[in-house]
C-alpha cells in the first residue's frame, strides 16, 4: 500500500462572518472554504443551489446550429442516427437524445458500439453501415471530438454530422484539431465559452435537449422528467461535483423516486435499495456498475433496453440479467487486480507510471483493474490486454499526472487514444508495450512525495462539539464524490474503554471512546477485524480521522463516528 501522510486544510477566511451571513455554523463555514467556494454568491450557490442556477444551453459554441439542423432534418423525416458510446456516459446521452428525438417526431434511432469488437466511439464500419442504411444525419454523444479522420469518411459519403462530445480536444500549432463536422458542441473548444465545461457527455446531451425542447415548443417540465439521467451520468462518468453538476446531482438524485424509466426502479429494485433513498454513492457504485456491465462483458444495448423499456415483466427480466453480470464482472476484477497486483510487485515496484499488461484479462475490466491500481500505490496506471488485433487498455491516474497530455507525448506509439487528464483509453501494438512503458516514465516528471496518498482533514474537531444539528446541518453539503468529497474530521489521543469486532466475517470494529476531558462517543470501524486487534495490541490509544453520524437503533439515537482512518501512535 501506498505511505499515506496525515494533512489539515488550513485555508483562511472570516469563518463567522460566513457563518453569520449563511445561517450555518463556523465549522460548516470551514469545510465550503476547504472545497474552494469562496465569495457570497459561490457559497449561497453552493449551499443552496437550484435548477434556475443552471446554465443556458445557447452559451454552448454549436448548440444553436446543432437545433437548427435537426428541426430541419426532422422536419423533412429525414433518417437521424445516434451514434454513442457502451459507458454509463454514453448510454445516458443515448437514451437522453433518443427519448428527445422520438418526442419531437424524428425518423431516428441509434448505435452503440461493441466494446471488442468496434472500441471507442464512432468507426469507418459504424460509418459505412449508415450510410448502407439509407441514415442523412449522425449525431454523435458522448465521443466523436478526436474522430477526425472518420468524420471525414462520413462527410465523402454525403453524410450531415452532428457531434456533441466533452472529452479532451487535440491541439495542433497552438488551434483546435476539430473533425470536419456540421456542428460540433463541446464545452472544451477554445472558441466556447460556456461558464463551466466540466461536464459529461450525457449533461451535453441534456443540453441538447433542452434546446430542442424550446425549437419544438415543449413544456420544460417534460425536460425536467429526465433529468435523473444527466444526474446518473453526471456521477458514473466521475465528473467533478462543482457547480452546476452540484445542482443537477442534487435534484436528480430526488427525482429518482419518480422516474418514468420502469427499468431504472426494477434495477433499483434489484439491488434491494430504496427509492426514496438513492444517494450518489449507490450510483456510483451499485447503479452505475450494473449499467456498465451490459457495455463490458456483453452489449451496452441491453443497458440503454432496461432504460428504454415499457413492459414491467421484460424490464425485470433485463435488471436482473444486468445484475448477475455485474456480479460476474465483480469476481473476473478481483481475479485481474490480484494478477496486475502481482506483476508490479515483482517487475515494476519503482516505476513512476505503471503499466501492467495482462493478455488474458477481459478487456473491458482493464479501467476498473488500473484504478486499483492506482488506489494501491498512488501512482498513474494503465492496465493493457490482448485485443483481437492488437493490445487495448486503459489507464486511471493521480492529480500530479495529465494522463491524456502523457499519451499526447507518446502517441506516435499509439493506434488510437483519448482521454481526460484523470483516465485515458489507448490501443497500439504489443510489440510497442515496453516502449510505451519506458517512454512514459521516461517522461514523467513526478516526485516520491506524489506517490505519498494525502489525506486531507477539515477540521480537528473535539468530540464535545458533536450533536444532531451540527449532523443535519452536514448534510447541506450533499451530494458527496469527486470534487466534493465528504467533509473528514480528526482527533488524536482517543482513549479505548472497549473495542470488540463485529459481523459474520468478523469485517466490522466497534469501540467506546472517550477524549482527554472524559467526553465518551461510540465509534465504528470498517475493516479486517481480527487484523485490527493484532495491530493495536495491548494499546489503547488511538488517532482517527472520522466522520460523525447518527446511529438508529430499537428507536434510540445514539451519537457515534466513522473511522476512515487510524494511527497507533507509538
Amino acid at each position: 500500500m501506498a505511505a499515506e501522510r496525515w494533512m489539515l486544510q488550513t485555508k483562511k477566511a472570516d469563518f463567522h462572518e460566513m457563518a453569520r451571513i449563511h445561517h450555518i455554523t463556523p465549522v460548516t463555514a470551514r469545510i465550503i472554504r476547504n472545497r474552494d467556494i469562496v465569495g457570497e454568491e459561490a457559497v449561497e450557490k453552493y449551499l443552496r443551489g437550484s435548477l434556475k442556477d443552471l446554465y443556458s444551453p445557447h452559451l454552448l459554441k454549436d448548440m444553436d446550429l446543432a437545433v437548427e439542423i435537426l428541426k430541419e432534418k426532422t422536419e423533412q423525416g429525414k433518417r437521424i442516427r445516434i451514434v454513442g458510446d457502451y459507458d454509463i456516459d454514453g448510454v445516458c446521452s443515448t437514451y437522453l437524445l433518443y427519448r428527445a428525438l422520438t418526442r419531437i417526431g424524428a425518423n431516428v434511432d441509434y448505435e452503440i458500439p461493441d466494446r471488442i469488437r468496434d472500441g471507442y466511439g464512432i468507426n469507418e464500419s459504424i460509418i459505412r453501415a449508415a450510410a448502407e442504411d439509407g441514415v442523412d444525419t449522425i449525431l454523435t454523444c458522448d465521443n466523436g471530438i478526436a474522430a477526425v479522420a472518420q468524420i471525414s469518411l462520413a462527410k465523402e459519403l454525403g453524410l450531415t454530422v452532428l457531434i456533441t462530445d466533452h472529452h479532451d480536444i487535440m491541439q495542433e500549432d497552438g488551434h483546435d484539431l476539430l473533425p470536419p463536422a456540421d456542428a460540433v458542441v463541446n464545452p472544451k473548444q477554445s472558441e466556447c465559452s460556456y461558464p463551466y465545461p466540466e461536464i459529461c457527455g450525457g449533461m451535453v446531451a441534456y443540453k441538447l435537449v433542452k434546446a430542442l425542447y424550446e425549437a419544438f415548443s415543449v413544456s420544460e417540465e417534460e425536460w425536467l422528467s429526465m433529468l435523473e439521467f444527466a444526474a446518473i451520468a453526471t456521477v458514473g462518468d466521475v465528473m467533478k461535483l462543482r457547480d452546476e453538476n452540484r445542482i443537477i446531482v442534487k435534484e436528480g438524485l430526488k427525482r429518482i423516486a419518480n422516474t418514468k424509466s420502469i427499468g431504472l426502479l426494477k434495477l433499483i429494485e434489484r439491488n434491494d435499495l430504496d427509492k426514496d433513498q438513492i444517494t450518489a454513492y449507490h450510483i456510483g457504485f451499485v447503479i452505475g456498475p450494473c449499467l456498465n456491465a451490459g457495455g463490458r462483458l456483453q452489449t451496452a444495448k441491453l443497458a440503454l433496453s432496461l432504460l428504454l423499456c415499457e413492459d414491467g415483466e421484460e424490464a425485470d427480466r433485463l435488471a436482473m440479467e444486468l445484475k448477475e453480470l455485474n456480479d460476474q464482472r465483480k469476481d473476473m476484477t478481483k481475479q485481474g487486480t490480484e494478477e496486475a497486483i502481482a506483476q508490479v510487485e515483482e517487475c515494476y515496484r519503482d516505476d513512476k507510471v505503471l503499466v501492467a499488461y495482462l493478455p488474458s484479462c477481459h478487456e473491458s475490466l482493464a479501467g476498473i483493474i488500473a484504478g486499483r491500481l492506482r488506489e494501491q500505490y498512488q501512482k498513474p496506471a494503465f492496465v493493457l490486454t490482448d485485443g483481437e488485433e492488437c493490445a487495448k487498455g486503459s489507464g486511471r491516474s493521480i492529480e500530479q499526472y495529465h494522463m491524456f497530455e502523457g499519451l499526447v507525448k507518446v502517441k506516435d506509439l499509439l493506434l488510437k487514444f483519448g482521454g481526460h487528464p484523470m483516465a485515458a483509453g489507448l490501443s497500439l501494438e504489443k510489440e510497442n508495450i515496453d516502449e510505451f512503458r519506458r517512454r512514459l516514465n521516461e517522461q514523467a516528471e513526478l516526485t516520491e512525495d506524489d506517490f505519498v496518498r494525502k489525506i486531507w482533514i477539515d477540521v480537528p474537531m473535539p468530540l464535545d462539539y458533536i450533536n444532531e444539528p451540527l449532523i443535519e446541518e452536514l448534510e447541506l453539503l450533499e451530494p458527496f464524490g469527486q470534487g466534493n468529497e465528504k467533509p473528514l474530521f480528526a482527533l488524536k489521543g482517543l482513549h479505548i474503554r472497549s473495542v470488540r469486532v463485529l459481523g459474520k466475517n468478523r469485517n466490522a470494529v466497534k469501540f467506546s471512546l472517550a477524549d482527554d476531558k472524559g467526553v465518551p462517543i461510540d465509534a465504528m470501524l470498517f475493516t479486517d477485524g481480527d487484523a485490527f486487534l493484532e495491530e493495536l495490541g495491548r494499546s489503547r490509544v488511538i488517532d482517527v480521522i472520522y466522520y460523525p453520524t447518527v446511529n438508529v437503533y430499537n428507536g434510540s439515537r445514539t451519537l457515534q463516528i466513522i473511522i476512515k482512518n487510524y494511527k497507533i501512535p507509538v
